[in-house]
């Protein structure tokens, strides 16, 4: 037995005749008769009391003609709610940003959505990129932004920004008039680091370790205003992205490019490949890949 079956039931039920039943249902009165005696059969029972000039429900009939009717009317409303979410009527989304990526990349990306989209929920998460990368795979968030690289056999993962670290020091700083700086050459200064949620702050530390020290650190911080003006008031140096140094005042601090190494602030969006994502998570990845477009084109359309 299945809705079909119940959905004829309910029709001979409420018409008191097969005909009436078939015309309304466009179908013909055997399919309707055939399908009634599969339900009896199914279930033991007769449906109607077929004796009079008009059939009527048996009390075996009128159990299951109340209990029917429920079933319909849960079964619509599971089509209707569905079709809401394929059509992206409603829906819920968890994101996972970290705040120096969420608010110079995404305000104006869920300012779109939302207006186009203004019945799903969206659940913007502000933590760092090793948090957002633990509650994706635990299922806590649908999608996020991590600093690649990241585990490739684990994760998607969209790419929508390639850049360097910048170093900013106080204008009086001794590297201030220099037009490019090697990270050797910071050695011996005192560090303003990311948190330690933050990729950034193992990805700094890992580099310095690499060409020979380990770096001095003093402050540690989660928001990047806070860092680039602990740098103005001659606190120490610090390493952020080339993005975020567009953010900076340039007459507080001076910002000159490092190399030997360089040290990449590539961003992606990221989803587990072994679960499955929502239409509604679907769509705003589309919608964020659309808006974002080429990655050297990401910055001009977040501008606009």
């Amino acid at each position: 037995m299945d809705i079909q079956h119940l959905q004829y039931f309910v029709a001979v039920a409420i018409h008191g005749s097969f005909t009436k039943a078939a015309q309304k249902l466009y179908v013909t009165q055997p399919t309707i008769s055939k399908m009634i005696k599969n339900i009896e059969e199914e279930l033991g029972v007769t449906l109607f009391d077929r004796s009079g000039k008009q059939i009527k429900l048996t009390d075996a009939g009128n159990v299951i003609f109340t209990q029917a009717q429920n079933i319909i009317k849960s079964f619509e409303n599971l089509s209707d709610e569905l079709d809401d979410l394929m059509s992206l009527k409603t829906g819920s989304i968890a994101i996972g940003l970290p705040p120096m990526i969420g608010s110079r990349f995404f305000p104006k990306i869920i300012q779109k959505f939302h207006k186009q989209y203004p019945n799903i929920s969206l659940q913007v998460v502000e933590v760092g990129a090793k948090s957002v990368e633990l509650d994706i795979s635990n299922g806590t968030l649908d999608l996020g932004v991590v600093v690649l690289p990241t585990k490739e056999n684990h994760f998607h993962a969209y790419s929508f920004v390639n850049e360097n670290l910048m170093l900013l020091v106080h204008p009086d700083h001794h590297l201030a008039q220099k037009d490019i700086v090697t990270l050797s050459e910071l050695e011996e200064e005192t560090f303003i680091l990311f948190s330690k949620d933050f990729t950034l702050h193992d990805r700094i530390i890992e580099e310095c370790v690499r060409v020979g020290f380990n770096p001095n650190i003093i402050y540690e911080s989660s928001q990047w205003d806070f860092i680039s003006e602990m740098v103005a008031a001659d606190l120490g140096i610090a390493l952020l992205p080339e993005t975020v140094t567009r953010a900076v005042d340039s007459d507080k601090v001076r910002i000159i490019p490092l190399h030997e190494p360089v040290i990449p602030w590539h961003l992606a969006i990221i989803w587990r490949r072994d679960r499955y994502l929502s239409f509604a998570a679907r769509e705003w990845l589309r919608f964020t890949k659309e808006f974002l477009g080429d990655p050297l084109d990401s910055l001009k359309n977040l501008e606009e």
